[in-house]
């Protein structure tokens, strides 16, 4: 029977708060095949960004296992982890996280340094993802000279850099304004268009229009839209 390309199982993450216990997440089990376009929707303290560092390995959990490719990563020390993510996944994050003092062009270029990637393959490769991500104007401009949507798509070149299976975004869009979060949306279907698998956590519902599965998360667990939607219109009323 052929595994699919991301399996998680029981999965926990707890933390204490003030003396309690936060169950982030609470026995989550998923499946998510390859070539998919994945949507997490969940409010703020559902557990949807916790998911998601614990399936890029950029944090460890308190119990349960995650799979990747049949690969565990609750198993792999820092090492192993490292290298994993650096050969299989791209993140997107909500704020960015470029580097004010390096180009759009080196900010792309920048973790092949680490796979020890020549600097002038690294530029060329950086050129090119530029430009696939309609930047290639921009190459010489730091951060502070472009605009919000500008830097998040140098931010998914730079998720690019070194081909990832998949590609990884926590909240892509939330720190957008409407026109630039809806050309981010459309760069992300185009990568998994090309043929990667996209996952990103939201709780912007425009996303959910280019999604191939959705997953909505509530107080650490999963529940079905119905539970999703009921859920939100109570917020609604209390509010």
């Amino acid at each position: 029977m052929r595994q699919p390309f991301i399996q998680i199982t029981r999965l926990t993450k707890h933390f204490e708060m003030g003396g309690q216990v936060v169950r982030a997440l609470d026995g989550v089990d998923l499946e998510i095949e390859e070539g998919t376009f994945t949507v997490v929707m969940g409010p703020s303290g559902s557990g949807k960004s916790t998911l998601l560092y614990l399936l890029g390995g950029l944090d460890r959990p308190t119990s349960g296992e995650i799979a990747i490719e049949g690969e565990r990563l609750d198993q792999m020390d820092e090492n192993a982890l490292a290298l994993f993510r650096r050969r299989t996944m791209g993140f997107v994050f909500q704020s960015f996280n470029l580097i004010p003092s390096m180009t759009a062009l080196e900010n792309v270029g920048f973790p092949m340094q680490f796979s020890g990637v020549a600097a002038a393959q690294r530029g060329e490769r950086a050129r090119g993802l530029l430009d696939q991500v309609g930047l290639g104007n921009r190459a010489g401009h730091r951060p502070t000279e472009l605009s919000g949507g500008q830097q998040q798509r140098v931010a998914i070149a730079r998720a690019l850099v070194n081909d990832p299976k998949l590609v990884l975004a926590d909240e892509p869009t939330g720190n957008l304004d409407t026109s630039s979060g809806s050309a981010i949306m459309h760069a992300l279907s185009d990568l998994h268009k090309a043929g990667r698998t996209v996952l990103v956590v939201t709780h912007d519902p425009r996303m959910t229009r280019f999604a191939t599965h959705k997953i909505f998360l509530l107080d650490g667990h999963v529940v079905s839209e119905a539970e999703y939607e009921t859920a939100a219109l109570e917020a609604m009323n209390v509010e």
